[in-house]
């Protein structure tokens, strides 16, 4: 075997080795690090955990002066187990590459470090392991994350079909624009029922699809309302005014924590989405409040023409 094709598949503490630069970088490494979580893009591994293998080696810059025994000094194994942990707790994820490249990004906030080696496997999808690997270099300066408060931090509207059909509709928008806040609305179902079916993972599926379809009858009843469905869209229109409509299938069902609200439960799910924005409130327009929320929620009737 060639000393080429046994890097590709050695260690990446080897790969990390044999690819060094002249600068002398110290090396610390997580071996064979398992977890059970949900992940993958085929509908087979939708619902149920598979086994999932990391292999991480982080090169960083030696220290200037003696350790002292200080762990405040060095770069803790704890925070290669926490990138992991937090990026596999942000959202459901499709791909190993994606994730992958957040757990690099994450380890490479560390000051200290330069460079990542981040193999990942799945362990349960074949008689063998199945997995990427990925190397990311620190570039320059690394940029800080976002601070709570740079987070914009949205006004959140459910609207009922009576309140979409509302002759107050374009008013309505136009008060909640010039309140100068990102601004969502949140839409139930249709009132024409969903088709029925008796598998529950389905019918939920179904159920999703028709708010997105009643989300696209309200975009079609004012120009400035745009349909998102995933939480970059949203951001990125949050930070450039637009007023989005919320399509929920993709973030309900890649959420980590799933919401306990069926889609038959419209306002409680907006209001569950509401709490990932951690929002003060939703206002409800024409819709029954549920008896639990995870926000406040005001309620205003249909026939209210001033918010």
């Amino acid at each position: 075997m060639t000393n080429e094709v046994r890097l590709a598949f050695a260690h990446p503490s080897e790969r990390a080795a044999a690819t060094a630069g002249a600068e002398p970088l110290d090396r610390i490494s997580l071996r064979d690090h398992t977890v059970e979580v949900e992940i993958g893009a085929f509908q087979a591994e939708r619902g149920v955990t598979q086994r999932i293998c990391f292999n991480v080696v982080v090169e960083v810059q030696p220290l200037t002066g003696p350790i002292d025994d200080d762990v405040d000094r060095i770069l803790s194994y704890d925070r290669v187990t926490e990138a992991i942990a937090t990026e596999l707790a942000v959202e459901r994820l499709a791909l190993l590459e994606t994730l992958a490249e957040r757990v690099a990004e994450r380890i490479l906030l560390e000051p200290q470090a330069m460079r990542c080696f981040v193999r990942i496997e799945k362990l349960d999808r074949g008689p063998g392991a199945l997995g990427v690997e990925i190397v990311r270099a620190r570039d320059g300066d690394v940029v800080a994350e976002v601070a709570p408060e740079d987070t914009p931090h949205p006004a959140l509207v459910y609207l009922s079909n009576e309140a979409i059909a509302a002759p107050f509709l374009t008013g309505w928008l136009d008060q909640l624009e010039a309140q100068g806040k990102p601004l969502i609305l949140c839409v139930g179902a249709a009132d024409a029922p969903a088709p029925q079916v008796p598998h529950k993972m389905a019918q939920r599926r179904i159920d999703l699809l028709a708010i997105e379809q009643n989300a696209w009858v309200l975009a079609a009843c004012d120009d400035r309302c745009v349909v998102v469905q995933t939480r970059t869209e949203l951001d990125w229109a949050m930070k450039n005014g637009q007023t989005c409509v919320w399509a929920p299938s993709k973030i309900v069902l890649d959420s980590v924590d799933t919401p306990s609200a069926q889609p038959r439960d419209a306002v409680a799910l907006a209001a569950w989405f509401a709490g990932t924005f951690e929002a003060s409130d939703m206002l409800v327009v024409g819709a029954e409040l549920p008896q639990k929320a995870t926000v406040a929620l005001r309620s205003m009737p249909v026939t209210q023409e001033t918010l």
